[in-house]
């Protein structure tokens, strides 16, 4: 469930007979021709898909995250990594407040990875609550899937092409990308990085079916809600 669907009053209800929670990383950043929030669109969806059989309340996808690299693309939006890790940083603290004890991030984007680290830190700095990080979409299974589909796969191609974060009004290409060297990507700055890229593309179809792509859903939901039942210190 949703807490935007949820009043104060329920959520002290729900706290009365379990502690878990579910926090969304997403980012605001280029995905060549799909929207510009596919991370933190994703990072929701996951979410909650996951957990709405067991009732577990999911709180509102943090819609920035750290993404210098695609500044010179218009929206991009990147938060410094010292910024960030104190925004994670309080809202963990809020939920650990609130009475939630046992916590589930579910991020959607790579560069939010500090974000990782800073759980474990805070973990040892309050012991009596579980912090797990899931990077959705980098899973065992659920890349193990995406894989057995179409193993060139990448940032803002089809792997993240799913109705809800294509737009309808955008034709995309049919050419399969070649792959870009990430390596030498990552020693440019922002500019040369999209003079590199192009329309932002790693590499890749643009586009695979509807079909395959819930396929890749419904092991991604699956691998989630693994997480929510069990493995919990």
């Amino acid at each position: 469930m949703k807490v935007c669907d949820r009043n104060w009053q329920q959520v002290e209800a729900y706290l009365k007979t379990d502690d878990r929670a579910i926090l969304p990383l997403g980012s605001t950043e280029q995905h060549a021709q799909l929207s510009l929030s596919v991370d933190t669109i994703l990072s929701e969806k996951i979410s909650v898909d996951a957990a709405e059989p067991l009732g577990i309340p999911v709180f509102p996808a943090v819609p920035y995250g750290i993404t210098p690299y695609f500044l010179s693309y218009p929206g991009t939006i990147s938060l410094r990594q010292e910024t960030y890790i104190r925004l994670v940083r309080d809202i963990l603290d809020g939920l650990r407040h609130q009475g939630f004890r046992r916590i589930l991030i579910v991020n959607g984007h790579g560069g939010n990875q500090p974000a990782g680290s800073l759980a474990i830190e805070w973990m040892a700095d309050n012991p009596d609550t579980s912090v797990k990080f899931h990077n959705w979409w980098n899973a065992p299974l659920t890349l193990a899937k995406v894989q057995e589909i179409d193993p060139v796969a990448s940032h803002a191609s089809w792997m993240e092409n799913f109705p809800w974060t294509r737009l309808a009004d955008v034709v995309l290409p049919t050419q399969q990308k070649p792959m870009v060297d990430l390596a030498y990507m990552r020693a440019l700055s922002p500019d040369k990085v999209k003079a590199l890229l192009g329309d932002g593309n790693f590499g890749g179809y643009y586009q695979r079916s509807d079909e395959e792509m819930q396929a890749i859903w419904d092991v991604a939901v699956e691998e989630t809600r693994a997480l929510l039942e069990g493995g919990w210190a």
